[in-house]
């Protein structure tokens, strides 16, 4: 899991890093950006588990991490560092109240079978970076990624500008922006399955799942020990050691 993790912290700083399509300040703003939400949002998560449970575990630490690149991702060559900070904070807090919290309080949450707790950590991050990014936006960074003054500026800079009309235009556009990748998932992810479905079963069936791996496939994915295994012992781990001639003496 942490080999995967760190892929995937690797391979997100590449597509953040490659949006610009050039290797120039707003690539290396979204690098550096990327990995302070990320690390950032990490340690609140596992600061909060700390706080809550008296404990952190590693799958805490790794989901942190995947909830503040979700975040970061829209704005993430377009708002200034201390602005990702920021964002790394609040993603750290509200994922994980909806995954800890409202996920084993909401009926409607426990029949749906998200095992990797993907709603959290990609929709509701996803949905709180881009309100953000519309909120912190910064017309300069804006305009070297755009040369134009036709995008933003965010919420936060349009009242230091006193331009408010211009930032919350831009906050409409970003959750106009939420819904529609909403609805385009929704649909997509519903035809690709209808489709699936056609040709295999999206679904084992309990006994199936009850017993898993070897179920499926013939075969355990871990095998523990205690579970039954009995490991092969060398001969030569009960033979006494014997010293060289040349060393008796000396004994």
């Amino acid at each position: 899991m942490l080999g995967g993790a760190g892929f995937l912290w690797l391979g997100w700083t590449g597509f953040n890093g490659g949006s610009p399509y050039a290797a120039n300040e707003i690539a290396a703003l979204a690098i550096v950006n990327t990995h302070l939400c990320a690390a950032t949002r990490l340690l609140v998560w596992v600061s909060v588990d700390m706080i809550i449970y008296k404990k952190s575990s590693v799958i805490g630490a790794v989901q942190g991490m995947i909830t503040g690149l979700a975040c970061i991702t829209p704005g993430a060559g377009m708002v200034s560092p201390w602005a990702a900070v920021f964002m790394g904070t609040l993603s750290g807090l509200l994922p994980w109240y909806t995954m800890m919290v409202l996920h084993r309080k909401s009926a409607f949450f426990q029949s749906v079978d998200d095992t990797l707790g993907v709603f959290h950590t990609h929709a509701v991050a996803g949905t709180l970076g881009g309100f953000l990014s519309g909120f912190f936006a910064k017309p300069a960074l804006l305009r070297l990624m755009y040369g134009s003054d036709s995008y933003g500026p965010g919420l936060f800079y349009s009242l230091e500008s006193g331009k408010l009309k211009d930032g919350l235009r831009q906050i409409g556009c970003q959750l106009a922006g939420v819904v529609f990748i909403t609805v385009w998932n929704a649909v997509m992810t519903s035809i690709i399955c209808i489709f699936i479905s056609r040709i295999v079963n999206l679904r084992m069936d309990e006994d199936a799942l009850e017993s898993g791996d070897h179920a499926a496939h013939g075969d355990e994915a871990y095998a523990l020990s205690g579970d039954g295994e009995k490991m092969y012992t060398p001969l030569r781990l009960h033979i006494s050691p014997r010293l060289p001639s040349l060393c008796r003496g000396q004994v």
